[in-house]
């Protein structure tokens, strides 16, 4: 599985994401083209070559003509995204990411998340750097991405907002919950941005137990637009193989009984659900108190995850509350390749098992693809291909 960690041993931001992860050989003519599709203007993107404490590095910056005022809302942004042609994997992740500093400024401000206007993450460079990001990561293959703790700087800085102490009440609202390191840094080390890709897209902090796992394929780092004295003002990302067979992995449950909503709108949230990220959604009928039919939704996400899913559930639903409780996961690895077959190039799941043997499982959606180009049963495909990759 390609696994990313990032290194945060100086911080991180939007701009030194995107910078480390192009050092590591992500595509800068694609992530050049990939943006295009979003139709803003007004900015040219700029890589250089930059030098700290001996270290090379990447300098990656929006140089942005006659500095426009784009100061918008959230729905703004999400209807920016959803227009372009940008892949889903890119649209959701960054969709996610600004819900994550959205739902940080509502709080801090204690306004509707739908009434906050964007100032600095509104501003073409953020957009560009989040949206960004999340285009090299997919671009690089990365599957799963693990952080150090986050360093942050103390001190005041100067923001949109006037000045603020360091670190930002949005960087800590993000970072709730997430292994954060403080230093006497006075410097702003970790941006709102660069908090909210680690809290978004992390599956948490680096397990020490996985050394032995990993095969370490390539290194970038990103640098800072100042210099430090304290520290190198670099951002690293090491991309490496994770070679387990098996993961184990923190969860969370959420469930909630529900016995007076439109039976159609368990489809909707279902999908609203596996939209974010959710690892499993499912739905059973049951008996609640004085024998009143009902239904268990439940959902299965990682941590970090938790406030998204809430929202959900208290806007679309009619539940009051819900039981959430931590559980393990066992599984076997797998991911998605791409295939010839004698049908033609599939989307295949490939998963390892205990022990050398590795299956191969048509993803059903190309079966039925297939069988509808082909005008054969569906199961006919499926069987089909099944039997062609595991051969031998």
């Amino acid at each position: 599985m390609k696994t990313a960690l990032f290194d945060i041993f100086s911080g991180i931001a939007g701009d030194m994401t995107i910078a480390a992860l192009l050092d590591a050989g992500a595509d800068f003519n694609y992530l050049r083209n990939e943006l295009d599709k979003l139709g803003v203007t007004g900015y040219e993107l700029a890589l250089s070559e930059k030098t700290r404490s001996q270290i090379a590095a990447k300098k990656f910056d929006v140089i942005i003509h006659n500095k426009p005022h784009l100061h918008t809302h959230l729905t703004d942004i999400f209807q920016l995204i959803d227009k372009s042609s940008l892949t889903d994997l890119v649209k959701t992740n960054s969709k996610r990411i600004f819900g994550t500093i959205g739902s940080a400024e509502a709080k801090i401000h204690n306004i509707p998340v739908e009434k906050i206007h964007f100032h600095e993450v509104g501003a073409i460079d953020s957009i560009v750097d989040i949206i960004g990001a999340c285009i090299c990561i997919e671009n690089l293959g990365i599957q799963k991405i693990y952080t150090t703790p986050v360093r942050l700087g103390k001190g005041l800085i100067e923001t949109q907002h006037g000045i603020m102490p360091n670190p930002a009440p949005a960087t800590l609202e993000i970072l709730k919950d997430y292994p954060v390191e403080f230093t006497d840094i006075d410097f702003e080390l970790t941006t709102p941005t660069g908090a909210a890709i680690v809290k978004t897209l992390s599956s948490g902090v680096y397990r020490s137990n996985l050394t032995s796992n990993i095969k370490i394929e390539k290194i970038g780092f990103g640098s800072g637009t100042f210099d430090i004295p304290e520290v190198p003002n670099l951002f690293r990302v090491i991309i490496a193989n994770l070679t387990e067979q098996i993961e184990q992995d923190p969860l969370l449950l959420v469930e909630t009984n529900i016995d007076d909503m439109n039976p159609q709108m368990y489809p909707v949230v279902m999908e609203q659900l596996f939209e974010i990220g959710a690892n499993d959604v499912y739905y059973q009928q049951i008996v609640m108190k004085k024998g009143r039919p009902g239904v268990l939704l439940s959902i299965l996400i990682e941590k970090k995850l938790l406030n998204d899913v809430l929202n959900i559930l208290y806007r679309e639903t009619t539940t009051l509350g819900v039981r959430i409780s931590e559980i393990g996961r066992h599984k076997l690895q797998r991911e998605i390749r791409e295939i010839n077959t004698s049908l033609g190039k599939v989307k295949v799941k490939v998963v390892n098992g205990n022990g050398n043997n590795t299956n191969y499982y048509p993803e059903f959606e190309e079966c039925k693809r297939l069988a509808k180009e082909m005008n054969e049963p569906v199961m006919e495909v499926q069987k089909k291909l099944f039997s062609e990759l595991n051969k031998g």
